[in-house]
C-alpha cells in the first residue's frame, strides 16, 4: 500500500504543478515556454488556462484527501486516479499526445498500484 500511495502522491504533485504553470505561469516565459506559447495566444487564452488550473486543483485535493485516508481512502485514490487517467485519454485524443505520456501513465501506474 505505501507504494501506492507514494505514485499517488507524485500524480498529485504533477497536478499540483500543472496548477501553478496554468494560474500563475500561463503568460510567464516559463510557461510559455513549457506550453510552447506564443505572448498574445497566452494572454488570451489566460482565463481558460487558470479555469483548467483550478480544475487541476480539484484533483490535487481529491487525490490528497484519498492519501490521507490511509487504507480507508483506496475508493477516494481510484475515483480521482480515474479522473486523471479520462483527462489525460480526453487530453491525448484532442491535444497532443504528449499529454497521455506526462499525465494519464503515471496515474495508470499509480491506479495499478492501487488496485494491487
Amino acid at each position: 500500500m505505501y507504494t501506492a500511495l507514494v505514485a499517488t502522491a507524485l500524480v498529485a504533485l504533477l497536478h499540483l504543478g500543472f496548477l501553478v504553470l496554468e494560474m500563475f505561469l500561463w503568460t510567464q516565459p516559463a510557461g510559455r515556454r513549457v506550453f510552447g506559447l506564443k505572448p498574445d495566444f497566452a494572454q488570451a487564452t489566460r482565463a481558460l488556462a487558470a479555469n483548467q488550473g483550478l480544475y487541476n486543483g480539484f484533483l490535487v485535493a481529491g487525490l490528497l484527501w484519498g492519501i490521507l485516508q490511509g487504507a480507508a481512502g483506496h475508493d477516494t485514490r481510484v475515483f480521482f486516479l480515474s479522473c486523471v487517467i479520462v483527462a489525460g485519454v480526453f487530453g491525448a485524443a484532442t491535444v497532443s499526445k504528449r499529454i497521455m505520456l506526462v499525465q494519464g501513465v503515471p496515474a495508470i501506474v499509480a491506479l495499478g498500484l492501487t488496485l494491487l
